[in-house]
């Protein structure tokens, strides 16, 4: 059974915190992470994310990114990614 994590709009310092701490209650578990809602991506932010893609990466687990914001994917465009970058490569959804 998969655990859902809704991002939050600003993807910004203050909540680069609060999301790695909630990213790694969920360590050990197939997650789908939803972005519909976020409409900001800074570094911090995608830092995070893209720790958790590859920690999931490392333990065999499925990290899935649902429904990605407008927003968010010219934002992470900007950066050379696609929301793809943010899913597990293993990932079987």
């Amino acid at each position: 059974m998969s655990a859902e994590l809704a991002l939050p709009a600003r993807l910004d310092l203050p909540a680069a915190k609060p999301l790695a701490e909630d990213i790694i209650a969920l360590r050990g578990k197939d997650i789908r992470v939803v972005a519909s809602d976020v409409t900001h991506l800074g570094t911090p932010g995608l830092q995070v994310l893209l720790a958790a893609v590859r920690s999931w990466e490392a333990d065999g687990k499925t990290l899935s990114f649902s429904d990605p914001s407008d927003s968010l994917t010219e934002q992470l465009a900007l950066c050379g990614l696609s929301p793809e970058a943010l899913s597990t490569s293993t990932q079987e959804v």
